[in-house]
């Protein structure tokens, strides 16, 4: 695995895991505490992925999915929630139909992050999406 991330996510302790995650995956990492930041370190540090909680303060997931697909050569967008199995489930179908190309529901192992992660970076045709569990 080899690529920049961007997360952003508004819980500390859950931003600083996946960044140890990505990091000792080999990825180099950004991070984020909320919506507008991560669309503003976006569009500098130019990442190969995005991973986005949906709910959070100032600009939620969704605000900063459609920002960062708008612009000229954007990332690969998977979209995270935790906001209860019925509304974090259509959370993550809005965040699909709006331009994430993968939903992850929270919790999730950061070994299925890694590898729905490096699905989306290679684009297999093989993959298939996964909502948590």
């Amino acid at each position: 695995m080899a690529g920049k991330v961007l997360i952003i996510d508004d819980d500390p302790a859950l931003l600083r895991l996946m960044s140890l995650a990505f990091r000792g995956a080999g990825f180099s990492t950004a991070s984020a505490d909320n919506g507008r930041k991560g669309i503003r370190m976006a569009s500098t540090y130019r990442p190969d992925l995005v991973v986005t909680d949906i709910v959070m303060p100032d600009i939620e997931g969704i605000g900063a999915i459609r920002a960062i697909k708008d612009s000229a050569r954007p990332p690969k967008i998977i979209a995270i929630s935790g906001a209860g199995r019925g509304r974090g489930m259509d959370y993550l179908s809005w965040a699909r139909h709006l331009g994430a190309d993968e939903v992850l529901a929270k919790p999730f192992r950061m070994s299925e992050l890694l590898k729905v992660s490096q699905s989306v970076i290679d684009n297999s045709p093989d993959h298939s999406t996964n909502l948590g569990s």
